[in-house]
């Protein structure tokens, strides 16, 4: 196919632009370091990142840059094991609320020269002091002050030794602590830059902050110093260097990628999948001896969502809500649409893969079920016609057109309603959608973490409960849970909450997603986890 001369121009413009961020990383080095920009780890973002300050790592795009970055107390490991970071080891009172962290008294900050002579100094407890309180500053306003929310006090009972006293006992606080949110900042760094800390980040990371022109590119550096090694004792991380750059298009990323000008796709996009993918999501025979992909579970259920406080009697209709859960083939849509990217979800919100998951609750096709209740609703309400309005966003917008089609067939007429990102996730914020598309993506690997988006005391705008739901019975369990250390007992709450939800068809669940990774052949070391973390101290490039 002949490409319009300005997707060459472009594709171009950009392959010439990347070589000047190899030229711009090196350019002021050292001889040692001269001719290896092949240890240099170049991939895209398709939004620019927000800020590279962990107070304010939301978004995946600032989750994975801060990653690069910074350090916490603990870490997550590829299979969802908390792990050892800053802290070297760490204990928990018999009553679960007291959390006493041993720090490693190796780790130092990237290199400024506000530091003083030896221009870099290690970590102390007290850092952590000042990081926390920082995360719970209201003058801040960061987004992540929630994960302090269940700790009553934190103090340094020395240089070493951080301790973390909570309100009550919560089996998955060790895993919050793992969020970018918890990452410990310099005092002296952060009161020099003040809000200029997010384009001036001093953390402990493998990596260390050279550049960032925001919408164009953002480079950094291997940090010498870091403080930690592979099994085999060496020194961490592999690469020099690790470039970004910020294409919107898609198209023009996946042809910078076949091209070799980007070691690494995470994205896949309907513009390109099927000439990547075969319809049962494998790799096409002419790329499997030129790129890696790998794929696994993904923690993030991607639904449709009734607003339950809505008006309009279609929503308020239980009938109706079970009509859309039978009335459309979730595995034909993966094969079709996702070329089988994904686990169609038979199961409640709760994605599989997490304790807590049951695939016998959910909804499996029924096309006669779904045409029986919207024939009773009729019946019920004399509304010989009825009419629900979908909202979502351009990307969705083949998945929410197959649903259409799908429900039409069985005596109920979708209308949809596409409306940009920004402004779908500010109406359903707010009430002003009666039926949405949504997805959750996990903060941390528990339960818990979906299941308080049917809590009642989490309304959005204030909490997650974008739908509003209201249950006494899955309130109960739910607080009780926060108190159950025993993990089976545990597991049975979620569900039993996760059933509830599902009785009430307050959403439709479509499926659960999957993390699936593109890179070049000479890479090695490129990780997989649930979470979608991107850890490049481990990546080697050939």
């Amino acid at each position: 196919m002949i490409k319009p001369f300005f997707l060459f121009n472009k594709i171009s413009i950009t392959s010439l632009y990347l070589g000047g961020i190899m030229v711009l990383i090196f350019s002021c080095s050292p001889k040692k370091n001269q001719n290896r920009d092949h240890l240099v780890f170049r991939f895209n973002q398709h939004k620019n990142i927000g800020s590279l300050d962990p107070a304010f790592a939301k978004d995946l795009a600032d989750i994975w840059a801060t990653n690069q970055l910074f350090n916490g107390l603990v870490q997550m490991d590829d299979a969802l094991n908390v792990t050892p970071a800053i802290a070297n080891t760490w204990d928990i009172s018999e009553d679960a609320m007291t959390y006493t962290f041993h720090l490693n008294t190796q780790v130092k900050f990237h290199k400024h020269a506000l530091f003083g002579k030896e221009a870099t100094r290690t970590v102390k407890a007290r850092d952590f002091v000042y990081s926390f309180n920082r995360l719970l500053d209201k003058k801040l306003a960061s987004p992540g002050s929630w994960v302090l929310h269940k700790v009553d006090n934190f103090k340094a009972i020395n240089d070493s030794t951080f301790q973390i006293q909570l309100k009550q006992p919560f089996p998955a606080f060790l895993s919050l602590l793992s969020m970018k949110y918890c990452s410990v900042v310099p005092q002296e760094i952060v009161k020099h830059y003040g809000e200029a800390f997010r384009s001036h980040p001093i953390g402990t990371g493998p990596f260390k902050f050279k550049l960032w022109e925001e919408n164009i590119k953002l480079v950094f550096r291997k940090n010498e110093n870091y403080f930690e090694r592979d099994t085999s004792g060496i020194p961490l991380p592999y690469l020099e260097a690790v470039a970004i750059t910020f294409l919107p298009d898609k198209q023009s990323e996946f042809s910078q990628f076949i091209q070799g000008n980007l070691d690494f796709l995470n994205s896949l996009d309907v513009s390109y999948k099927d000439e990547l993918l075969t319809a049962d999501g494998r790799l096409r025979t002419k790329y499997k001896d030129a790129i890696n992909m790998i794929r696994g579970p993904y923690l993030n259920t991607e639904y449709l969502a009734f607003y339950m406080e809505s008006e309009h009697p279609e929503i308020q209709s239980k009938l109706l809500r079970k009509a859309v859960n039978y009335g459309f083939d979730r595995v034909k849509m993966m094969t079709y649409l996702r070329n089988g990217i994904g686990i169609p979800a038979h199961g409640g919100f709760i994605p599989k893969g997490l304790p807590g998951y049951d695939d016998t609750i959910g909804f499996d096709y029924n096309p006669e079920k779904a045409k029986a209740f919207i024939k009773q609703y009729k019946q019920e309400t004399g509304i010989l016609n009825p009419s629900i309005t979908l909202s979502t966003t351009n990307n969705y917008l083949s998945l929410c057109e197959y649903i259409q089609r799908e429900l039409q067939k069985t005596g109920l007429d979708i209308r949809i309603n596409v409306i940009p990102a920004s402004a779908l996730k500010a109406a359903k914020a707010n009430g002003k959608l009666d039926f949405f598309r949504a997805s959750w993506i996990a903060d941390y690997p528990d339960a818990e973490n979906y299941l308080s988006l049917f809590y009642s005391k989490n309304f959005a705008p204030k909490g997650p409960n974008y739908t509003h739901f209201s249950e006494p019975l899955f309130d109960t369990l739910y607080e009780q849970a926060f108190t159950e250390t025993e993990i089976k007992k545990r597991e049975a709450l979620y569900a039993q909450m996760d059933a509830l939800i599902m009785k009430n068809t307050p959403i439709v669940p479509l499926f659960y997603d999957e993390v699936v990774r593109f890179s070049q052949k000479n890479i090695s070391g490129l990780g997989l986890n649930p979470t979608n973390l991107l850890e490049l101290k481990y990546v080697k490039k050939q």
